[in-house]
C-alpha cells in the first residue's frame, strides 16, 4: 500500500509497524501510550505531535490532524470490535476528510455527495448508515431510492453490482463496503474531483 502513497503518518503505535517495514513515518500522531521509546528513538523529533488529551482515539487525532486530498488508513480494521466501531464513528463525525479504510477483505469509506464507481459486475456492496440518511443508486441490483436508512433500522448490507455504480446520498452518514479489490477504483473516484466530501461540521 505504501507505493500509493506521498507521506506516511502514523498513528501512535502503528509508527512500529512502517519503522520495521523499513519506512521512517513522515509524521507520528497520537497520545503516544503505545509508541515504545525504542521505536520512538529512531523517529526524527520533528515528526513527533503528540497529543495528550484521552477523549479521542488515536486515529482521531490523526486524521482530523492531517490536511490531504485523500487518506488511506491501514490497521484500524479487525482486531478489537470496539477499536473498528470508534474508528467507523470518526469517519462519520469528519463528513470533510476523504478517507479510504483498507482491511483484510475490504475498503470502507464515507460516501461523499456522489460517487461514481467501475466495479466487476457480481461485486458485493454493502452500505451501512450510522445516521439516518436517503439517497438514490444505479448500477445496484435492490435500488436504494426511497429507502429510509436508519442505524437502528434499514440499512443495506450485502447488495450487489450489475453495472457502473452511482450513489447520490441526501446527506452524510452513509458508510459504503466494497472488496479490497476494488481499492484502486475507489481512490480514482476520489481523486477525479467529481467525489468532493461533504462540508465540515463547523460550515
Amino acid at each position: 500500500m505504501l507505493n500509493r502513497v506521498t507521506f506516511a503518518v502514523a498513528a501512535d503505535g502503528g509508527a512500529s509497524v512502517l519503522v520495521d517495514s523499513g519506512r521512517i513515518p513522515d509524521a507520528v500522531i497520537g497520545d503516544f501510550d503505545s509508541l515504545s521509546s525504542e521505536i520512538r528513538a529512531r523517529i526524527p523529533q520533528d515528526r513527533l505531535f503528540p497529543i495528550a488529551e484521552q477523549d479521542s482515539t488515536d486515529f482521531d487525532k490523526a486524521l482530523r490532524n492531517v490536511q490531504a486530498p485523500l487518506v488511506l488508513g491501514a490497521g484500524f480494521l479487525g482486531g478489537r470490535l470496539d477499536h473498528q466501531l470508534a474508528v467507523l464513528n470518526t469517519l462519520v463525525r469528519y463528513p470533510d476528510k476523504a478517507c479510504i479504510l483498507i482491511g483484510a477483505h475490504e475498503v470502507v469509506f464515507h460516501v461523499p455527495p456522489s460517487i461514481v464507481l467501475d466495479l466487476t459486475p457480481g461485486a458485493v456492496v454493502s452500505l451501512f448508515p450510522l445516521k439516518q440518511v436517503t439517497g438514490r443508486s444505479r448500477g445496484l441490483e435492490w435500488p436504494i431510492e426511497g429507502l429510509q436508512f436508519d442505524p437502528s433500522g434499514q440499512v443495506g448490507t450485502s447488495n450487489r453490482v450489475i453495472s457502473k455504480l452511482e450513489l447520490q446520498m441526501d446527506g452524510p452518514g452513509m458508510l459504503v463496503m466494497v472488496p479490497r479489490s476494488a481499492l484502486d477504483q475507489v481512490m480514482q473516484a476520489f481523486q477525479s474531483g467529481q467525489s468532493a466530501p461533504w462540508p465540515s461540521r463547523a460550515e
